[in-house]
């Protein structure tokens, strides 16, 4: 769809981009929302607040957000132009991160120091760790407020017990938390896992590597727990110049490896394990050695829920000849 500001800062449609624009909107785009609205206990969360408007037509020069308990490693993204702040303060009890008790953590971020006018559209992002305080099913609120150059816009309302929030003028954007079974299973096995949207990744891990060498595998298991297929395009991480998705298959009695250069697809309700000898990810030009014990930050990026932090944790030096040698395989 293509629009033009005009001098009044009006937006100019053609008549059927008006159209098809108020066919498509639904009440809580004029809302401050979660893009992501749904996540598991126990499960990392990236929250990316979508700011639609400013107040009755006037710039927003600041955003706030509350940090629910029970919410906690909170991060927020540095945003250009714009001043970060955190609040920080003691939890109601202590939450276990890594083994360690937690007690204290932010409580409110701010951002604020420029402006977004009403005509335009952004997003204020972080990332945090949802524990497991919570129960499936149950909806956890961040009260977000919009303070403008003229009045504020508070979203702050919280639904009573029968309520839905669709009831409520200024809801405060929400996040369901989903079916926690696969997190207690994951958390059993101590595992980590990381929650996008309908996307699960879980217990990504590579292998110490040998003096010299220049690349290294990665592995991981993602599961599609939406209605529609998602692929995974693209990874990138800071201890390698690129990453790559390959597959492994044995032709001919010879193993062979190929690039998925479209991606790899999953299926709706589908899990793919990603793992030596079949799919796999690949860290390529190493710009040093992996040793055991490292903690390889990467990020995955999903066509349809975006992107991804994960952790690879590298365990010991795989035997030779291991299924994600690339050393005598044709391509």
């Amino acid at each position: 769809m293509t629009f033009s500001i005009t001098s009044r800062g009006q937006a100019a449609f053609s008549a059927a981009a008006l159209a098809a624009l108020l066919l498509s909107t639904t009440p809580s785009m004029a809302h401050v929302t979660l893009a992501t609205g749904e996540t598991a206990s126990g499960s990392y969360y990236k929250g990316v607040l979508r700011v639609p408007h400013g107040c009755d037509g006037k710039a927003t020069k600041s955003v706030s957000v509350q940090i629910p308990e029970g919410v906690i490693g909170v991060k927020p993204m540095p945003k250009p132009g714009w001043t970060v702040t955190m609040t920080k303060g003691a939890y109601a009890k202590a939450y276990e991160s890594h083994g360690k008790p937690v007690t204290e953590g932010v409580k409110e971020i701010v951002w604020s120091g420029s402006e977004l006018g009403d005509d335009f559209y952004d997003e204020f992002v972080f990332t945090s760790f949802v524990t497991d305080a919570f129960a499936a099913g149950q909806r956890v609120y961040f009260p977000t407020v919009q303070i403008c150059t003229e009045g504020e816009a508070r979203w702050t309302e919280v639904p009573a017990a029968g309520q839905s929030a669709r009831d409520l003028k200024s809801p405060a954007p929400a996040l369901r938390i989903a079916d926690g079974r696969m997190n207690a299973q994951a958390q059993a096995t101590g595992v980590e896992i990381y929650k996008l949207g309908d996307i699960t990744v879980m217990a990504p891990w590579s292998r110490a590597t040998p003096g010299g060498a220049k690349v290294a595998g990665g592995y991981l298991k993602v599961v599609n727990s939406g209605s529609a297929p998602e692929r995974l395009v693209s990874a990138t991480a800071s201890a390698a110049g690129r990453m790559e998705i390959h597959e492994m298959s044995m032709v001919s009695g010879v193993m062979r490896m190929r690039p998925l250069n479209d991606g790899l697809t999953i299926k709706p309700g589908e899990t793919i394990e990603l793992k030596p000898g079949g799919f796999h990810m690949m860290f390529m030009d190493l710009k040093q050695p992996f040793k055991q014990g490292d903690a390889i930050k990467a990020t995955l990026q999903f066509e349809k829920a975006g992107k991804l932090d994960v952790v690879f944790t590298v365990g010991a030096v795989a035997a030779s000849g291991g299924g994600d040698d690339h050393s005598g395989h044709k391509h």
